[in-house]
């Protein structure tokens, strides 16, 4: 059995000198290819050979041929068909084992066009796949690619628990990629480029472990994995990191807290920095949530106290606690009460009376009275909130702040005749992102609203049938991110969920 890793660590050798006859995917995704689709929109076809995908799975082209007997229109088979499968076509990179442990499975996912692995990103990649995941020791399954995603991201967050992306495992061979936009960083805690690509500490970035690790356990039950590794010493160091910034900017006595983070950048955006020193803007003590110097979108926040972010965390880590009971019942308490201890932070100072549409969720908070009344469309966002298990879609808080965000009371609500959505500071205004528009039908239950949205979709990718990062709101040729993997396997999870909730919608035509 020993000679197992070193073969699969061999064919991948061989699938990686192979890929060099394939085409440039960066580049192949940017061109349309036959054969179109028979519909109205004439979607390319944008899978690569078999040859030069990077993992198969039998699962997922199971799938692929079945939602074709359920999805009637050809535009809208044809976006699932490129999208779903894409993560597995051209994102997992690499995949083998520890040098040091021959059992310990290792998956390097990137994010597309970017040779780098975002906790976040890859979390959510895999996240396309949970509605197919079962429990299976072949390392031919997808269960391999979560525990191979698992294990490293808990390798990253050891070495370096503030940062969000990071270079390919040295096992790989793949050597590390130039940040040309982090030559003038200026972090503490310091880190080290052969490891680390980015360093933007995130709160969403270390609660998607925990999310990614929940999905795992949900669907396989497999507790007996995560203490195998280094799972339960990754979760330690999340709980360190994060009730080290619970504190606020200043103690009792008026004195400034030396803040744990720190991070400076030289730019003409003032989303890619952070104020005062690197430390950002106040913020207050005492008030259970959790502090974020970004977003999601890898944008600084405005006020630290970011509220999707403190959801997801409060919501996954309280579900991994049921994972520890069964090996640290005294870890597995800690993480329970501090979850508990976020929600109520949460309840108690992330909501907001807003003079219409009654009491929302604030985006973010500063715990001084502050608050920030947006919301962007990377998830965790609060439109998301449901999809990260922290509350039902029919909470009237949630309801409020849903039409709050899908309103034009919402600065980054963009609108025009393409399509509809929100957007966010990362690219601008006028350019509204896809993945809103898909995280609006995972959380909705009205037909209508449904309909209007895969109409938006199908018609929005500029013939080359793949879900682009954003898309200006008065023309579809104008976009941006011609492969965005997460987008693409977020657009597939949500036609499954439909084929699950409200197969009939699949039926409709959109030519």
């Amino acid at each position: 059995m020993a000679l197992l890793p070193l073969l699969l660590s061999f064919l991948f050798g061989v699938l990686h000198t192979a890929s060099a006859q394939c085409p440039d995917y960066d580049a192949f995704s940017k061109e349309r290819h036959e054969p179109f689709s028979a519909g109205k929109y004439q979607l390319s076809y944008q899978r690569p050979t078999a040859a030069c995908r990077k993992f198969n799975s039998s699962d997922v082209e199971g799938t692929i041929q079945d939602m074709k007997k359920v999805v009637k229109d050809p535009d809208l088979y044809r976006l699932f068909e490129n999208a779903f499968p894409n993560t597995l076509d051209t994102t997992v990179t690499w995949k083998g084992y520890a040098a040091d442990d021959s059992a310990e499975e290792l998956t390097f996912v990137t994010t597309g066009d970017i040779v780098a692995m975002w906790l976040r990103d890859s979390a959510n990649q895999m996240r396309s796949y949970k509605a197919l995941l079962k429990a299976d020791d072949s390392p031919d399954s997808l269960a391999s690619l979560f525990r191979g995603v698992i294990n490293l991201q808990a390798r990253y967050i050891l070495r370096n628990p503030y940062c969000n992306a990071f270079q390919a495992p040295t096992e790989s061979g793949l050597p590390p990629q130039d940040n040309g936009y982090a030559d003038t960083d200026k972090v503490t805690p310091p880190y080290n480029t052969s490891f680390v690509f980015e360093c933007k500490y995130e709160l969403d970035s270390i609660s998607a472990f925990l999310q990614l690790s929940y999905d795992y356990y949900s669907k396989t039950k497999d507790a007996d994995f995560f203490g195998k590794f280094q799972w339960i010493n990754a979760v330690q160091t999340i709980l360190n990191v994060t009730q080290g910034l619970l504190i606020g900017t200043y103690a009792d006595d008026g004195s400034v807290n030396e803040s744990p983070y720190t991070f400076q950048r030289d730019s003409t955006s003032a989303t890619e920095t952070l104020t005062n020193s690197g430390a950002g803007n106040p913020v207050k003590g005492g008030t259970g949530l959790v502090r974020s110097a970004f977003r999601p979108s890898d944008d600084s926040t405005i006020y630290q106290l970011f509220i999707p972010a403190n959801m997801q965390f409060s919501s996954y880590l309280g579900k991994c606690a049921k994972i520890m009971e069964a090996h640290d019942g005294d870890l597995a308490r800690r993480m329970s009460d501090f979850a508990s201890s976020v929600r109520k932070g949460i309840e108690a100072h992330g909501k907001v009376q807003h003079p219409v549409l009654g009491k929302i969720y604030a985006y973010e908070v500063d715990g001084f009275g502050s608050s920030n009344l947006m919301d962007d469309a990377n998830v965790p966002s609060l439109l998301s909130a449901p999809i990260l298990d922290y509350l039902d879609a029919s909470d009237e808080t949630y309801q409020n702040t849903r039409k709050f965000v899908l309103s034009t009371w919402n600065p980054y609500y963009m609108h025009g005749p393409v399509l509809n959505g929100t957007g966010g500071p990362h690219v601008g205004p006028g350019k509204a992102w896809p993945m809103s528009i898909i995280t609006s039908l995972l959380t909705s239950d009205d037909d209508g609203e449904i309909v209007a949205g895969l109409q938006m979709l199908v018609s929005s990718t500029d013939g080359l049938g793949l879900i682009h990062e954003s898309v200006d709101t008065f023309n579809a040729s104008e976009w941006t991110r011609e492969w965005f993997s997460w987008a693409n396997g977020l657009f597939g999870e949500m036609l499954l969920d439909l084929r699950d909730r409200k197969p009939h919608l699949l039926a409709t035509s959109f030519q």
